[in-house]
């Protein structure tokens, strides 16, 4: 079974071409299998490597400001816990329904945000990636948009923004704050509200995703997972969304379920039922996460070395394009738009 941490990729439009014949690429965090992730330069490096579109993850700030990390917790992903002046701020909250002990965003103004630096959250698999400690400080949704902009200037491409809104309706019970508003405003505010598939906004939760249906021309999707259930909905789980008739429900104000790969691929990676029934339903279907460090591959797919060594993700990558997927998050997007086919040599058997 894959060991795969999450969010989704995106079909083929005419306003994005991919960048190769196959699924959309979409930079899962940016090049963050090479930078630390959800930082300009990692951003950046995905958008040159000719990712089709780019994911920031997006949490908020005390004075209502969308910025770019994992969680609305950051301690893992900056220097935060080494900043005398914000020692004060650790605090142990229920973030649905998981008790979380660290410093969180919203509990930061943006000009204290601006202070800390973004380090690799996965130091023990990407030590490579910890050279960049240090460097890149936490960006704001607007300095990513600005940066696809300036790209696009210089590139010629139309170049995809695939935002997820994290914890929604934690942060409005928790803290009041209303990040679909924030995101509505964000949206209209730099061009994107009716900007057909240059973005398109994801959520674990559905009422978050009713409420955009609602408010924007913007494409959505529904993210699920293979246990649990939308924090907005107790007593839902994605296992009962899944269902045909879930998924109809689905499609009355989605465009798309972005799953992981073990409810999209059997084993031996043949195809599962649920892309059909979903397409049937009138959804795309977008997977998450190819990675290419054996620790997050199946078995049969890991080179030789330790968890940290690089195994056979293109493979997966291909098996993924032959099932007909739409999309495919990736935390490599150069190794997915540009496959080494001698790569494969080493995939077989396990190392």
């Amino acid at each position: 079974m894959l060991k795969l941490i999450g969010v989704l990729a995106l079909a083929l439009s005419p306003v994005v071409a991919a960048a190769q014949d196959g699924p959309l690429i979409i930079a899962h965090r940016g090049a963050s299998g090479e930078r630390p992730e959800h930082t300009l330069a990692a951003y950046e490096r995905a958008i040159d490597q000719g990712a089709d579109y780019i994911e920031p993850d997006l949490v908020v700030t005390k004075d209502l400001v969308l910025v770019a990390r994992h969680e609305n917790e950051i301690g893992g992903t900056t220097d935060v816990a080494t900043r005398d002046e914000f020692r004060d701020r650790r605090r142990s909250k229920m973030v649905d329904g998981e008790l979380i002990s660290g410093w969180f965003a919203e509990d930061f103004t943006l000009a204290e945000l601006r202070i800390l630096r973004a380090k690799e959250r996965l130091p023990g698999i990407r030590p490579a990636n910890t050279r960049f400690d240090g460097l890149y400080s936490v960006p704001t949704f607007a300095d990513i948009v600005t940066l696809v902009r300036a790209k696009e200037a210089e590139t010629g491409r139309t170049i995809g923004i695939y935002p997820e809104l994290k914890h929604p309706t934690f942060l409005l019970q928790d803290a009041g704050i209303d990040m679909v508003d924030l995101l509505v405003a964000e949206l209209r505010r730099s061009g994107f509200d009716g900007a057909d598939d240059a973005i398109f906004v994801q959520s674990f939760e559905v009422e978050v995703l009713k409420r955009l249906d609602r408010m924007l021309d913007v494409k959505l999707v529904q993210l699920v997972k293979d246990t649990g259930g939308p924090a907005d909905l107790p007593g839902v789980t994605y296992a009962n969304m899944l269902s045909p008739s879930g998924l109809a429900d689905i499609a009355a104000y989605a465009d798309g379920i972005g799953a992981p790969v073990p409810l999209l691929l059997g084993p031996a990676g043949t195809a599962l039922p649920l892309i059909d029934q979903a397409k049937q339903a009138g959804l795309q279907v977008h997977v998450w996460t190819v990675r290419k460090e054996n620790a997050f591959l199946p078995e049969q797919l890991r080179g030789s070395g330790g968890p940290a060594q690089t195994g056979c993700d293109e493979s997966l990558y291909a098996t993924i394009a032959s099932t007909g997927i739409d999309g495919v998050f990736t935390d490599d997007p150069g190794r997915m738009a540009a496959p080494d086919p001698t790569n494969n040599t080493v995939c077989m058997g396990g190392g």
